[in-house]
């Protein structure tokens, strides 16, 4: 009988493990990663030393940001320009980020038009024009 536990407990972890792994590939084989989610196909060139959306003003985002920190900062995150002008504020607040002066306008213009929040769908659109009707009860 022990034996038979035994038997069972390993069956039911090999399940699980496999069930897992088969999760984990149906999320990774259908999902956009968050990095890839500025443009359907992710058609943009990027910088080779920072992995950042080549463009114009790319030196002026490269000289004002990752002087600090990693550009992966930028990369990981979508804000609105809103909310890239407070978190400009607050590293000027808590980590002596100097006054961008007239470049802050070029900076936000790149992080909006590169890194603001896009909204996909991994498996279909959501349903629209729904024509709701009450359920009978027996």
């Amino acid at each position: 009988m022990k034996q038979r536990g035994t038997i069972l407990l390993g069956i039911l972890t090999m399940t699980l493990f496999l069930l897992g792994a088969f999760r984990q590939h149906i999320y990774t084989s259908h999902s956009i990663p968050a990095t890839e989610l500025a443009v359907a196909g992710d058609t943009l060139k990027k910088d080779p030393d920072t992995g950042l959306v080549v463009d114009e003003n790319l030196m002026m985002v490269k000289a004002q940001c990752t002087s600090c920190h990693s550009p992966k900062l930028i990369s990981q995150n979508r804000f609105t320009r809103d909310g890239w002008r407070q978190k400009i504020r607050w590293m000027q607040a808590n980590h002596n980020l100097w006054d961008l002066g007239d470049t802050e306008k070029v900076v936000l213009d790149y992080l909006e038009k590169y890194y603001a929040p896009t909204q996909i769908y991994s498996r279909r659109a959501p349903l629209t024009n729904i024509e709701w009707y009450p359920l009978k009860q027996k």
